[in-house]
Formats: C-alpha cells, structure tokens, sequence
C-alpha cells in the first residue's frame, strides 16, 4: 500500500494519513512511500507504530539522510523497515529527482493512496504513474475551497476511489474494520467535542458558541488533543478526528 501527499499538510491530512498507515501494519500491509516531509513522514510513522515494516523509496543515495528533519525516522526505517534508490550511495537530493523516483513508489504497491495534494504536486505524478501500472488509485476529499484537495477531488472526478477513514479503507480491501476506541473525556472536555459536531470551528468561535472564556476552552482543548479526538482542518479550524483502532 504506497500513501503519498502533499509536503505542507494540513493537520487532519496527517492525522488521517498516519492513521492508515498503522492500520494497513495492522492488518500486515507494507506501506510504502517516499520519506518526504507531510503525508510522507507520516504514513512511515504510522506504519511503524503499527508494528508493521515500511518501505521509503529516495531521490538521494540510501545512505543520504534527507530531509534533515526526518532524520530519526530514517533511522528507525534502517531497523524496522526498507530503504530503496537508484542512486549510488553518496548521491545528494536534486529535485528531479524526486518525481523520478515516483515511478518507483507506484510500481512497488498494489494500492496507492493520495491523502492530499494540490492541483500540481508530485502525488499526482506517482497517481498517474500507478494508473498507467494499471494500480488501484485511492483519494481522500476535502473542501473545495482548500487548495489542498484541488488534487485529490480532481481524482476522484476522474473516477478514483473515495476514502475518508480506515473504515473505508478495510472495506476497498475486503478486511475487518477497525473498532473505534473508546475515549474517556472529563463532561467540560465532552461538551467541547459535542460542540464540534455542529461544524468545524477556531477556539475563539468555540468560545462564542459554548459562552466559555478562551481559558476554559484551552484547557478542554488540550484534553481532547492529547485523546487524538480533534485535530485541525486546511484552514486551522477544529473539527473531530476520527480515531480507526
């Protein structure tokens, strides 16, 4: 299963993203994908949370940590997972390089996911490289008006499967569905998440829409964060997470 998208994601993308990642480990799927910052990191992170190995195909020789920022998840890759170039060892990152190496990224999964991606991004290169490997293309929607989805919903327009959860992601796989895990949230911390149920929202609008003061929503805030219970959209507002077992 290779899950791809953009650099800067928003984050609900990465959530989601890391979020299939370990349930793909979980049900003993090889996520691969191409270690860059974003939805890359992400789906490496999630999958080895998972327990499960994954495969980061580079633009740079396999013994170039690049980029720096994801140096100890390259690390944890050299032990737990996969390290796959072209490049003779040494090679330094050029940014050729990268839509080159996409090629490989859709040739070694049987499924390719785009969490997001903008109207041009390197995602929809390795989308098109899977679709002429005659591979599975999966998209996540999002807002129109979010640029970062102008990717993905053009996906989808184009007749790519629709998922927005693990759920659907067992279901296009034909495996079990994760259980979805309980939370234990004090009433203030529970009525914020009701409260987000109406719609996605900042934390001053939370305030005018629960009548708190912005300590008491920061203070319910950090609760649910710290469940993974919210998480924030392209345009940094609150919304619900959803939490795949």
């Amino acid at each position: 299963m290779a899950i791809v998208g953009a650099r800067r994601a928003a984050d609900t993308g990465l959530r989601l993203a890391r979020d299939l990642a370990r349930f793909c480990a979980q049900r003993r799927r090889v996520v691969v994908s191409g270690l860059a910052l974003g939805i890359d990191a992400a789906a490496h992170a999630g999958c080895l949370e998972g327990d499960g190995p994954t495969v980061a195909v580079l633009g740079c020789g396999v013994d170039v940590a690049y980029p720096r920022t994801n140096a100890a998840l390259y690390e944890r890759i050299t032990k737990h997972g996969l390290l796959i170039s072209e490049y003779p060892p040494g090679t330094p990152p050029a940014p050729w390089r990268f839509p080159a190496r996409n090629r490989l990224i859709a040739a070694l999964a049987a499924t390719l996911v785009v969490v997001e991606a903008r109207a041009r991004s390197g995602a929809l290169i390795t989308a098109d490289m899977a679709l002429d490997l005659g591979r599975d293309v999966l998209a996540v929607p999002g807002s129109p008006a979010f640029a970062g989805a102008a990717g993905t919903n053009g996906l989808l327009k184009a007749g790519a499967g629709l998922i927005e959860n693990a759920a659907d992601l067992a279901a296009w796989l034909g495996v079990d569905a994760p259980k979805e895990r309980p939370l234990d949230l004090d009433p203030r911390a529970a009525a914020l998440l009701d409260a987000l149920a109406a719609g996605p929202a900042t934390a001053d609008g939370l305030c005018e829409r629960l009548d708190w003061t912005a300590a008491q929503v920061s203070a319910a805030l950090i609760r649910l964060e710290l469940a993974g219970a919210v998480a924030r959209d392209g345009f940094g507002r609150l919304a619900p997470a959803r939490r795949p077992g």
